[in-house]
């Protein structure tokens, strides 16, 4: 959610199952009061805020400090997010999230669990060698500073990079939690859109394996076949090295294009369908 939908998370809140996590963006656009009244509104409400950290927007570390003291007087400073954010250039000190967790502050505040990006199918401006040798430099970073990692990844149409992918993370010894980034039910045109600005694949091939056509951008897709797909895949052992639980543990996390009540309302009535479909 943004700093601009406690109304969406009031009117979804009793689709969503008390204690799920819930991002909080920090966007160019929004203030500190924006922000903090979120992540506020996430946790009055029975969930838990992970707010965001974006460091390059970061204008010095007495901001940095600002935003989580606030944080910490509303109770949602126990998981955040730390990313490096949009602008070319840095504001402050934090030219990326791994100067930010290196910095000691975050604990300072309370900060016990923080979530790091993750790239399935590469990021438009920065090449694969770089993105890996980060996300090893800040799996360590976390673990040398006392803090639980999780992987939060872009979100993605294909199951095949985002097998590999993780295939690949477990190789390099990063046993983090994963969350797949799984885009809401949304409106075809609004998905590709945001598939554009991200660098995600989005060719003919990969959108009809997904559930939706390029040449009908007037109606709305859901991510049910690339959830049932991945839920296939991650429980068949053949389709990886074949270690035992080899993947470890592997969760979903929703961008939620469409809205908190579009998307909800989806998670809910595919978790009854696939139980519907396991008692008969």
């Amino acid at each position: 959610m943004t700093g601009k939908d406690i109304a969406g998370l009031e009117e979804a809140r009793d689709m969503i199952p008390q204690g799920t996590k819930i991002n909080v963006t920090f966007l160019g656009n929004e203030d500190l009061e924006m922000r903090v009244a979120a992540a506020k509104a996430v946790k009055e409400m029975g969930f838990v805020p992970v707010p965001h950290l974006s460091a390059r927007r970061l204008r010095s570390q007495d901001e940095l400090e600002e935003f989580l003291g606030r944080l910490q007087e509303v109770g949602a400073t126990e998981h955040v997010f730390a990313v490096g954010g949009d602008p070319a250039e840095p504001e402050g000190p934090y030219p990326d999230s791994l100067t930010v967790i290196r910095s000691g502050v975050l604990q300072k505040f309370g900060v016990r669990e923080v979530s790091i990006a993750g790239y399935p199918e590469g990021h438009p401006d920065i090449p694969d060698d770089v993105l890996w040798r980060h996300l090893d430099e800040k799996a360590l970073a976390l673990a040398q500073e006392g803090l639980d990692a999780v992987i939060l990844t872009q979100f993605a149409f294909d199951t095949a990079p985002v097998m590999g992918w993780i295939d690949a993370v477990r190789e390099r010894g990063i046993d983090a939690q994963i969350r797949i980034g799984t885009p809401g039910p949304a409106g075809v045109k609004r998905l590709l859109g945001f598939a554009r600005r991200f660098g995600i694949g989005a060719n003919a091939m990969i959108v009809k394996k997904y559930g939706f056509s390029l040449t009908n951008l007037m109606g709305t897709a859901g991510p049910d076949r690339f959830v049932s797909d991945l839920a296939t895949l991650l429980a068949d052992p053949s389709t990886g090295s074949g270690a035992e639980d080899g993947r470890g543990d592997v969760k979903l996390h929703f961008y939620t294009f469409g809205g908190l009540m579009a998307t909800s309302q989806w998670a809910r009535e595919f978790v009854a369908a696939q139980s519907s479909g396991a008692r008969r």
